[in-house]
């Protein structure tokens, strides 16, 4: 079992994750990992990210199911089913420094613009489905690499312009099953550390909490709010990449 400093950092981190990524509908692994990082090692502290946010997600999905929509959502599973296993293979066999950085200095950049910049142009309604289904691919292949399936699918919604509840919609089913099938390829491998699975079973009273909380938060606050918020947490994403 863990000591009491790691559980209270563990519990502290996965609570703060889970209330963001119940507000905002992502970005648990760049608040939780910002402590899980620094007390774990990578192949124990991401799959246990991995895992919680499949808890967050699935508390996310429950609370926001009238809202989603699955035609959208199954176009991008499609396209991050092929992406993860790439990431998988790069993770295991790659030095992904590089990767992660140069990807954390493009997410923060952009937010960073958008946040600045005084008006949103939409873009218009018709998109093809191919072009769904890459965007998928790239939140799949940068997930496996980073934790983060939902930044790109993220960024792709805000510069649309799309309501947070279609947003939501589209984008948590994705995180979930990119989560899910990322858990089961390391599992596969057999590198799924039994220290991830009590580590889980401690921080599932934060998770939870947390997940409520922030759903509640998602509901109480308007569109910019909501928007600024999402902004935020990818600015922060990015940073903590770099």
């Amino acid at each position: 079992m863990p000591d009491v400093t790691t559980l209270v950092l563990l519990s502290v981190a996965v609570f703060a994750g889970a209330f963001v990524s119940g507000l905002s509908g992502f970005a648990f692994s760049a608040v939780a990992g910002a402590i899980l990082l620094r007390v774990f090692q990578p192949l124990e502290a991401v799959p246990l990210m991995m895992a919680c946010s499949i808890g967050v997600q699935a508390t996310n999905l429950w609370a926001l199911r009238r809202s989603i929509r699955w035609e959208g959502s199954l176009l991008l599973i499609v396209g991050g089913l092929i992406g993860v296993p790439i990431a998988v293979s790069l993770l295991q066999s790659t030095d992904t420094h590089l990767l992660r950085r140069g990807f954390g200095i493009i997410v923060a950049l952009y937010a960073a613009y958008m946040m600045l910049r005084p008006t949103l142009v939409t873009a218009g309604e018709a998109v093809g489905r191919h072009w769904v289904a890459l965007i998928g691919f790239g939140g799949g292949l940068v997930g496996g690499l980073t934790a983060m399936p939902g930044a790109i699918p993220t960024i792709w919604c805000d510069m649309r312009g799309m309501p947070k509840s279609e947003q939501r919609g589209l984008v948590q089913p994705f995180i979930a099953a990119m989560q899910v099938f990322a858990i089961a390829l390391l599992v596969g491998h057999q590198d799924l550390s039994s220290k991830v699975f009590v580590d889980l079973a401690v921080s599932l009273p934060a998770l939870f909490a947390g997940s409520a909380l922030g759903v509640i938060a998602f509901r109480r606050v308007n569109e910019t709010v909501f928007r600024k918020t999402v902004l935020a947490l990818l600015l922060v994403s990015g940073i903590s990449l770099i």
